[in-house]
C-alpha cells in the first residue's frame, strides 16, 4: 500500500523539470559549497577522486569526478567482459522470450528497453543481461565492457521514475519506462548495448562520441542516429557520464558471452574488473 501511494504521488511530480531543475543549480559556482557535505551523507571515498574536494568549481564537477590514474585496473584478458562502472549488481541472466528480469516476478522486454521493433530484437533472444546500479556514492563514468567500434546510438525519452529500491519494486517494466541513451558497440561480442537509465535528479546522461546526444531534453522525442564513421573504443574506454545517479544495463547476442560464476545479485564491482568472458 504504501509503494502505490509513493508511486502515485511520484506520478503527479513534474520529475523532468525538477530534474533539469537540480541540474541547473548543481552547475552554479555556489554549489560547490555542498560538496563536503554530499560527500559525508553518502560517504563517497573522496580519496579515489583525480583531485582535491574543494579543487572542483561546482557539484556537479564533483559527482562526474574522473578518479586517480591506475585506480581501476582493466582486465587484461582478451576474452574479458568488464564492469562498465562502479556499482550493484541489481539483476543478471538469460534474455528468454524477449523478457529480462526486473526484479522476482517483474519482467520487461528487450526490444522496449532498446526501442526496436520486436523482429529487430530477435539477435538478442538467448542472449545475456546485466543490470547494476549506480548509487549516489559511487563512481558516475560509464565506460565500455569490450573493445570495439561505436557504431550507433538510440536516445529514447520516458519518465524519470526513480530507479532504487523502490523503483524497482513499483514500477514493472522501469527499465523500459524510464528516458535511456543507449550505445551500440560491434564487438567480438557481436552487437553489444549499454543502455544508461536516467532516473528522478539525474540531470542528464553525457557521451564523448557525440555532442549532439544526451537525455532529459525538453519535449525530447525519440532520436536514432549512425555515427558518420565508426569509432574505436578500447575495452574499458570511457563512453559517458552520469550527472547524478542511475543504472546501466547490458545486453548481448546469443552465445557470445558468459558471466563469471561468482556473480551474484548484490555483488559490488568496480568498474574494469572482469565479470564474464567472450566465448571463444
Amino acid at each position: 500500500m504504501k509503494d502505490f501511494v509513493l508511486l502515485q504521488l511520484m506520478k503527479l511530480m513534474p520529475t523532468h523539470a525538477i530534474s533539469r531543475f537540480i541540474g541547473s543549480l548543481a552547475q552554479r559556482p555556489v554549489s560547490r559549497q555542498f560538496i563536503p557535505l554530499f560527500s559525508r551523507v553518502f560517504q563517497i571515498p573522496v580519496e579515489e577522486a583525480e583531485k582535491s574536494t574543494m579543487e572542483y568549481g561546482t557539484l556537479n564537477e564533483f559527482f562526474t569526478r574522473k578518479l586517480r590514474e591506475g585506480l581501476r585496473p582493466i582486465a587484461t584478458s582478451p576474452y574479458a567482459v568488464v564492469s562498465p562502472a562502479d556499482g550493484r549488481i541489481a539483476a543478471f541472466g538469460e534474455i528468454k522470450e524477449g523478457q529480462l528480469i526486473q526484479a522476482k516476478g517483474v519482467t520487461y522486454t528487450v526490444w522496449n528497453l532498446l526501442g526496436m521493433k520486436e523482429s529487430e530484437a530477435s539477435a538478442f533472444e538467448g542472449g545475456r543481461f546485466m543490470t547494476i546500479y549506480l548509487s549516489p556514492r559511487d563512481y558516475h563514468r560509464v565506460h565500455a565492457p569490450v573493445e570495439g567500434q561505436i557504431t550507433d546510438y538510440s536516445y529514447i525519452p520516458g519518465t524519470l521514475f526513480p530507479v532504487n529500491a523502490f523503483g524497482v519494486r513499483a514500477v514493472k517494466g522501469l527499465f523500459a519506462m524510464n528516458e535511456r541513451l543507449i550505445t551500440f558497440i560491434q564487438s567480438s561480442a557481436g552487437r553489444v548495448g549499454v543502455v544508461k537509465v536516467g532516473a528522478t535528479v539525474v540531470g542528464s546522461v553525457k557521451v564523448g562520441y557525440s555532442k549532439e546526444a544526451g537525455t532529459n531534453i525538453k519535449a525530447g522525442t525519440l532520436v536514432q542516429r549512425q555515427l558518420p564513421s565508426a569509432i574505436p573504443v578500447e575495452r574499458g574506454g570511457e563512453l559517458g557520464f552520469f550527472e547524478f545517479g542511475s543504472t546501466v544495463v547490458l545486453v548481448f547476442e546469443k552465445g557470445k558471452v558468459e558471466f563469471e560464476d561468482r556473480i551474484h545479485e548484490g555483488l559490488a564491482v568496480k568498474m574494469g574488473e572482469q565479470i564474464g568472458q567472450l566465448n571463444k
